[in-house]
């Protein structure tokens, strides 16, 4: 964030611009306390979207060698178009922290529509439940992604923020949002961002090439209708691939300013049997000191959503960005250790003394290792060091080896087999489900795995036609080495 602290009587604030449509929205929001003050609004006129011209109109310094991250001791992030991003859910067993991003990669390649070397991609752990972990991953096109940086890079912002995060976050602070599982909407002009929230978190995102100017024809046209059903038909879908079990019971709030389309958007969702309303900005909420009025509040809503993100010390944010951009960090007082020659020199004379020392150890160092555990290792302590190197590999062939399974199971499939799930729990039979092309390939994947020889007993155990696109659903189990057998009390 910024060099100021962030205790309770200190005032901290943060500068967020965010591009809706063809528009740029500036937004100065400032933090005292637990209170949040919305302290200036602004956007680009004539739908310009010179992100460096409209920073020097917002008193921002726009020179290329000035950090944005210190201007006058604000900090200043900017939000990136999460149409641009594909968003997946992944579950898997519950590994350790640094087993994560492994398994994130081998399963996210086999989802993404283009090669990995082509693609940038950032994940987030969620919850827990049963056992299992689900992790949200977003991935974009790098070419995109280099491109954005470029044109927002004389500003120099502290971060990349994904604008769909701050749909979440403004919608729980200024929109009487909470920690529930539920799906928000933020309907602009001509699309849409649904957003799916757990746990307060984002989750998942998908946006509709439809928005509000496809439910202002007055009178309820036969144009009016026909989108509301479309959209409706839209929403389930979306629903459905957000993993809602019951579409009917999932809460879905649409930020609103009142307005008659969103007011139709509402009851196109409600016709169609889902569980919508409305979601106004709460300025009255405690810590959401808005300043303005509510109008304001909504017009400038994703840009206070990615301030919002800023300002918070403990925010976990899809950081994409996190290969592609570094902010410029404000360069120190340079100390005679970092000149260059003398430096160099350091090296140089660093050189010989390795290469000296280096041939006395290549030398000395095998007799006096024999010398040095014949005298102070006794014969009952080797024999307890042998031991204990024994046991040690015991327990690790008695550990599952997660990463190899998913392996396993990504090279059987590949061919156009789409993996969905994969659930495994020592004493049961491994279960991976997914879509196939057809059933040629569903076969074959079956066949694969039964050749493994870590697999045993492969079997389909379901296999049904998706309406979408008429792929086989499928459900495959099969025993894992030692792993799935039930193994008794002694």
């Amino acid at each position: 964030m910024n060099n100021n602290e962030n205790s309770a009587g200190t005032q901290l604030s943060a500068v967020a611009i965010a591009q809706e449509q063809s528009k740029l929205k500036a937004v100065e929001l400032c933090r005292k306390g637990g209170s949040f003050e919305v302290l200036w609004t602004k956007s680009s006129d004539g739908g310009s979207t010179d992100w460096r011209g409209f920073a020097a109109q917002c008193g921002l310094g726009s020179g290329p060698r000035e950090s944005a991250e210190s201007e006058g001791g604000r900090t200043v992030v900017v939000g990136f178009d999460s149409a641009e991003v594909v968003f997946h859910r992944i579950g898997m067993p519950v590994v350790e922290k640094e087993d994560i991003a492994a398994i994130v990669k081998l399963q996210a390649e086999s989802r993404l529509p283009l090669p990995a070397e082509q693609m940038e991609l950032t994940w987030r752990a969620a919850h827990m439940r049963d056992g299992e972990m689900t992790v949200t991953v977003a991935a974009a096109k790098k070419e995109r992604l280099q491109g954005f940086v470029r044109d927002v890079s004389g500003l120099e912002p502290a971060k990349i923020l994904l604008d769909c995060e701050g749909v979440v976050k403004v919608w729980k602070t200024f929109f009487s949002g909470d920690g529930r599982d539920a799906v928000i909407v933020n309907a602009e002009e001509r699309s849409m961002q649904v957003c799916l929230a757990e746990d307060g978190q984002l989750s998942n995102a998908v946006v509709l090439d439809m928005g509000t100017e496809d439910f202002s024809v007055v009178g309820g046209s036969a144009e009016q209708t026909e989108a509301a059903e479309r959209f409706a038909q839209d929403m389930r879908s979306v629903l459905d691939l957000f993993g809602c079990v019951e579409p009917t019971a999932m809460k879905i709030f649409v930020l609103s300013d009142g307005s008659d389309a969103i007011e139709a958007i509402i009851g196109s969702l409600r016709s169609a049997g889902l569980s919508a309303s409305a979601a106004l900005p709460d300025v009255g909420k405690p810590g959401a000191q808005a300043g303005p009025d509510a109008e304001d509040i909504y017009e400038y809503r994703v840009a206070i959503g990615l301030a919002l993100i800023a300002l918070d010390p403990e925010a976990d944010e899809l950081n994409i960005f996190e290969q592609i951009y570094s902010p410029a960090k404000k360069e120190g007082k340079k100390y005679w250790l970092y000149s260059p020659r003398i430096t160099g020199a350091i090296a140089a004379i660093m050189l010989v003394l390795l290469l000296i020392v280096s041939y006395r150890v290549d030398v000395a160092v095998p007799n006096a290792i024999e010398e040095i555990l014949e005298a102070s290792i006794s014969e009952a302590d080797m024999a307890l060091i042998m031991k204990r190197r024994e046991l040690m590999e015991t327990v690790a062939r008695e550990r599952p080896d997660i990463l190899d399974l998913i392996k396993i199971v990504n090279e059987s499939g590949a061919g156009g087999i789409k993996l969905d799930d994969l659930h495994f729990r020592k004493g049961q039979p491994v279960s991976v489900s997914g879509q196939a092309p057809n059933e040629g390939a569903l076969y074959k994947f079956e066949k694969t795995l039964q050749n493994n020889k870590n697999i045993k007993d492969a079997e389909i155990k379901s296999s049904s036609k998706s309406p979408q696109g008429g792929k086989l659903k499928f459900t495959i189990t099969f025993s894992y080495k030692n792993f799935s057998q039930r193994k008794g009390r002694r």
